[in-house]
C-alpha cells in the first residue's frame, strides 16, 4: 500500500468511525461515562451496555471537542475487550525466564507468592529495594501510594523514552514542567511542529481543532526527516537532515533577533538572559543553518518574518516524544525560547498556563499519596541528588539498570511493571534481560501480554478500562474540571482492577492501614471531600466543570513563573549552578557510513505504540510495518518498492527482514519504520513475528542518553540495509 493510499484508507476509517458515532445505536439498556484506555490520550467516552455486554463506544457527546467522535483505536476497544488472546488468570513462571512455561494460579496463590518474595527482600534490604514503573498518566494515586507505603522512593514511568527532554527544558526556563502549558490551537495563526505528527498520533480533540485551524486560513510548518501524514496537510514542509533541529532553531533565532522580529514589550518584561542569547546566536546565521539542515537560507528568513507577522498567536511546539538525539534537550529548549520571543505565552492562539482547581477558587481532589510519609532513602537512579538537574519525580528508568547491576547506591531486588513494557520501549531488550536476571522478583500487571510480562516471574491479569473504575481525574486547562472513569461491565475471566491488586498486596505486607476503602466509590467520596461536589454531579455528563468560561491571565502582569527570578530564564539558574551551559555549541551529527542509515521510528493512526499489534481488528487493518527508504538510496542498493530487505544492527548482533517502501519523501540518511512490531510473545498469534521492532536494533544504546535532558537517544541508532537474498 502506497503512502497516499494508506493515508486515504486511514482517513476513510476515521470518517467511518465518526459517521457511526453520529448515527448512534438504538435500544441500549445502559449508558456509562468513562475514559478510553486504548492509548495515552484518554479521551472521554460513553459506553453502551446491554445485558452486561459492551455494544458501542463513542466519544462523550457532552464534550464539545469530542461530540461523539472516536479514532480507530478507540473504536477497537470492543475487539480488545472480547479478545481471547489477552491474559485471563494469574500465572507463575515455572521454567526459565522468557521460555513461556507457566503454571496457572489462583489469586491467593499468586499474591502470596509475591508477598513472600517481597517480605524477604524488604526484611533484608528495606522497602527501597523495590522499584515500580508504569505508563504515567492521571490514574497513579493508588499504586504510587502502595510503593511509598512499603518505603520505596523508586517510582519510574515511561517518560525517559518520551518527553523527559521537554520536561527538563521547560523546568530550565519556567521553573516548572511541560504540563505547565497547553496549546490554544483554536485561535492559533501559525503552528510549528518538529516531528510532532498530530494527525497520526492521534489526539482526536487536537486533530479536529488543528484541522479547523487550517480551514480558517491558519498555517502549519512541519519539520521532519520524512513526510508523515501531518506533512501532507502542512502549509510548509521542511525535510531536514536527521539530528539538525537544534541547528534550524538557532538559525531562526538569529534571524528573529537580527531583524527585530520579536515581541519587545513581552521580552523586556519577562525575559532573563536576553543579551546572553543574542551573543550566543551571532555566529549561527541562516546560511550556516542551511548547510546543516538542507533548508534554504532564504526560506528560513522568509519563515521568521512570516511567523513574526502572526505573533503572538504562534505555537512552536516543543515536542512530545523527543527521546531522539543527544541534543534534543536544546532543540526543545530553543523551541520554547522562540515562543517566548514571539510573546506567545498566555496569549490567545499561543501557549496558555494550565489552570487547576485552585486557580478558579475551587478545592482540588484529595490524594492518597499525600497521606503517606515520604521515604527517607534517596532515589536509586540518582535523580534529584546525584544528578541535581534531573527532576526526581518519575526518575529515569534507563538509570535503574546500571544501579541493579552495580547495587550502587544500594541493591534493587524486585521490580513491578504495571501497564508498561520496558523490553519493547527501551533500547536493547537482550541487554535489558541480562540486567533483569539479577532480580529476585519481576512482576507484570497488565491487560495485554507484553514482552516484559512474558519475561516476568508472575503475570497478573489487570482489568481493562471497560472493566474497572479508576480514581477521579483532575483536568487542567482554560476550564478546569473533574472527570470520571466508571466501570461499564464486570471483569472477564479472572481479571481484577489494579486498585484491588495493590490494596491486596498492601494488606498482605502489613501496610493496609493506608488503604481504608473497600471499593472505588468510597474512594471517590473521599477524593471529593471538601470540594462541595458529589458523585451525583457526574451522572449527567461524566465530568464536572469548575469554571463557566475560559480563564486567561493578564500576560503583562499576572504570569507565574517558578524560577528564582520569577521570569523566563534564558540563562538558567538551575543549569548554571550545576555546571551546565544554558546555550551549548551545536555539534554536527555524524553521517552514516555507506550502506548504513539512521533508523527513525514513529506512530501510525491505527496502533498505540506496541500495545495493539495483536488487536483482532487493528491487526487486520495494519498487520505489519514496512521500511521507508529513500528512492535514490534504494536504487543504488538495487532495492525496488515491495522488495524484501534485510536490516542489520550496527554491531551485527541483530537482523531481520521486512518489506521496503521506496519513496522520495524520506531523507537519504534515514530509514523509518512504525514502532511496536516484531513481537515475540507466541500467545499473541496475530502480532507474533510480524514486521520488525526498531527497539531490537538499538543495541548498545541502553545508557546512551541526552546528558542534559535525560531522555534516551533512541535515534542515535544506525542500521545496514541490503536486498534480501
Amino acid at each position: 500500500m502506497g503512502l497516499i493510499e494508506a493515508l486515504n484508507f486511514f482517513i476513510f476509517l476515521a470518517i467511518l468511525a465518526i459517521k457511526f458515532s453520529e448515527q448512534g445505536v438504538k435500544d441500549i439498556k445502559e449508558s456509562v461515562f468513562s475514559i478510553c484506555g486504548m492509548c495515552t490520550i484518554r479521551c472521554p467516552i460513553q459506553v453502551e451496555v446491554e445485558d452486561g455486554v459492551v455494544k458501542w463506544i463513542e466519544g462523550n457527546p457532552h464534550d464539545p471537542a469530542m461530540a461523539g467522535r472516536l479514532c480507530a483505536k478507540g473504536s477497537a476497544g470492543i475487539a480488545m475487550e472480547y479478545d481471547y488472546e489477552r491474559p485471563q488468570y494469574p500465572m507463575i513462571r515455572k521454567g526459565k525466564r522468557g521460555e513461556g512455561e507457566w503454571e496457572r494460579a489462583t489469586w491467593d496463590e499468586a499474591l502470596n507468592f509475591i508477598t513472600e518474595k517481597l517480605k524477604g527482600i524488604i526484611e533484608k534490604q528495606g522497602g527501597k529495594a523495590v522499584a515500580l514503573s508504569d505508563r504515567g498518566g492521571p490514574f497513579r494515586d493508588i499504586h504510587r501510594s502502595f510503593l511509598r507505603a512499603i518505603g520505596s522512593p523508586n517510582y519510574f514511568n515511561h517518560d525517559c523514552t518520551c518527553a523527559r527532554n521537554v520536561q527538563h527544558a521547560a523546568i530550565s526556563l519556567f521553573g516548572s514542567g511541560r504540563k505547565t502549558f497547553n496549546y490554544d490551537y483554536k485561535q492559533c495563526k501559525h503552528l510549528v511542529l518538529y516531528g510532532r505528527n498530530v494527525f497520526e498520533s492521534l489526539r482526536v480533540k487536537a486533530a479536529n481543532t488543528i484541522m479547523e485551524l487550517l480551514d480558517r486560513g491558519g498555517k502549519i510548518t512541519y519539520i521532519d526527516v520524512r513526510a508523515s501524514g501531518t506533512a501532507m496537510k502542512a502549509t510548509r514542509f521542511w525535510m531536514v537532515r536527521p539530528g539538525t533541529d537544534y541547528a534550524l532553531n538557532l538559525g531562526i533565532i538569529h534571524t528573529v533577533l537580527r531583524d527585530n522580529l520579536y515581541d519587545a514589550e513581552f521580552t523586556d518584561k519577562w525575559l532573563e538572559g536576553f543579551k546572553g542569547l543574542q551573543s550566543f546566536v551571532t555566529e549561527y546565521t541562516p546560511e550556516w543553518a542551511s548547510r546543516e539542515t538542507g533548508v534554504p537560507a532564504q526560506e528560513i528568513v522568509e519563515f521568521a518574518h512570516e511567523v513574526s507577522e502572526d505573533k503572538p498567536s504562534v505555537i512552536f511546539h516543543p515536542g512530545w516524544m523527543t527521546a531522539r538525539y543527544l541534543d534534543s534537550f536544546y532543540s526543545s529548549r530553543t523551541a520554547y525560547i522562540l515562543n517566548a520571543l514571539m510573546g506567545s505565552i498566555e496569549a490567545p492562539g499561543g501557549l496558555f498556563f494550565q489552570k487547576g482547581p485552585g486557580d478558579v477558587g475551587a478545592k482540588g481532589l484529595n490524594a492518597l499519596l499525600d497521606t503517606i510519609p515520604k521515604p527517607k532513602d534517596k532515589r536509586v537512579d540518582g535523580c534529584g541528588w546525584k544528578y541535581k538537574h534531573f527532576e526526581s519525580g518519575p526518575g529515569l528508568l534507563h538509570l535503574l539498570y546500571p544501579a541493579i547491576l552495580s547495587e550502587n547506591p544500594y541493591p534493587i531486588k524486585a521490580y513491578i511493571v504495571f501497564r508498561h513494557d520496558p523490553l519493547l520501549s527501551l533500547p536493547g531488550p537482550e541487554e535489558q534481560k541480562k540486567v533483569l536476571d539479577k532480580l529476585d522478583l519481576l512482576v507484570a500487571i497488565d491487560s495485554n501480554y507484553s514482552e516484559t510480562g512474558w519475561y516476568a516471574d508472575v503475570l497478573l491479569p489487570s482489568a481493562t478500562y471497560l472493566e474497572k473504575s479508576s480514581v477521579l481525574r483532575s483536568g487542567k486547562g482554560l476550564k478546569p474540571k473533574f472527570d470520571i472513569r466508571k466501570q461499564a461491565i464486570e471483569p472477564r475471566n479472572e481479571a481484577k482492577p489494579d486498585w484491588w491488586i495493590f490494596k491486596s498486596l498492601a494488606e498482605r505486607l502489613g501496610v493496609g492501614e493506608y488503604f481504608k476503602f473497600n471499593d472505588v466509590e468510597r474512594f471517590w467520596e473521599w477524593q471529593l471531600e471538601g470540594t462541595g461536589i458529589t458523585l451525583a454531579d457526574f451522572e449527567e455528563k461524566g465530568f464536572v466543570s469548575l469554571a463557566n468560561k475560559s480563564v486567561w491571565w493578564d500576560r503583562m502582569k499576572d504570569l507565574k513563573f517558578k524560577t528564582p527570578s520569577k521570569k523566563i530564564e534564558f540563562v538558567s539558574s538551575l543549569l548554571e549552578e550545576n555546571g551546565i551551559p544554558s546555550f551549548t555549541p551545536y555539534e554536527s551529527p555524524k553521517k552514516p557510513e555507506k550502506g548504513s542509515f539512521r533508523l527513525a521510528f514513529g506512530r501510525s493512526p491505527v496502533h498505540t505504540h506496541g500495545r495493539t499489534q495483536n488487536n483482532p481488528v487493528l491487526s487486520e487493518i495494519m498487520p505489519e510495518n514496512t521500511l521507508w527508504i529513500n528512492a535514490e538510496e534504494a536504487k543504488r542498493l538495487g532495492i525496488s518498492n515491495g522488495d524484501r530487505v534485510e536490516v542489520t544492527s550496527s554491531d551485527g548482533t541483530h537482523s531481520g527482514t521486512i518489506y521496503a517502501y521506496v519513496t522520495e519523501f524520506i531523507h537519504p540518511e534515514a530509514v523509518y519504520m512504525v514502532h511496536g512490531f516484531g513481537r515475540k510473545v507466541p500467545w499473541q498469534t496475530r502480532g507474533y513475528n510480524k514486521g520488525l521492532g526498531d527497539y531490537r536494533f538499538e543495541t548498545g544504546l541502553l545508557n546512551v542518553y541526552d546528558p542534559v535532558g535525560g531522555a534516551n537517544a533512541l535515534l542515535e541508532c544506525y542500521v545496514r540495509v541490503r536486498k534480501a537474498s
